[in-house]
């Protein structure tokens, strides 16, 4: 049986939701879920980002231990494919994630989970990732005892 996908969506694909991605398929193995993340972005390269990840991320990954390879993937822009391969799609902040799902994907943005993350601009660093995390941690919970 193939593995249910999780899709983490935010604006470039550089910060939020790549965090989202990496720690969710950490902890689907450690705890035995069969499930996998993947993420996209719905406006990638607005911010001028540089690299694969964003700093923040690459040091909020560092200090949980956690190594993947796909960390060094560039961003990539959601494209409707993906949001169809999808069993559960979680968009990062829906005011700002809900309005560009409506322009780009027509009928999707009710069938989107969201949660209330906001970018650098908006918050530190520290404390999104730190939200990020409990919100995976929960998701994760959600997900083992549904499949029980």
């Amino acid at each position: 049986m193939n593995s249910r996908v999780v899709l983490f969506l935010c604006t470039g694909n550089y910060y939020r939701s790549r965090f989202a991605e990496i720690l969710f398929n950490d902890r689907a193995k450690r705890y035995g879920v069969d499930w996998r993340a993947t993420s996209r972005g719905l406006k990638i390269g607005w911010a001028g980002n540089v690299g694969s990840v964003s700093p923040e991320t690459r040091a909020a990954l560092e200090a949980r231990r956690i190594r993947c390879a796909t960390i060094e993937r560039l961003p990539i822009e959601c494209i409707e494919n993906d949001l169809s391969r999808a069993d559960l799609i979680v968009a990062l902040k829906e005011s700002e994630h809900r309005p560009l799902l409506e322009i780009r994907f027509a009928g999707w943005s009710d069938r989107v989970e969201y949660w209330d993350i906001h970018d650098v601009d908006q918050a530190p660093a520290a404390e999104s990732l730190a939200e990020i995390h409990d919100l995976v941690e929960s998701l994760i919970a959600r997900l083992r005892r549904s499949s029980r």
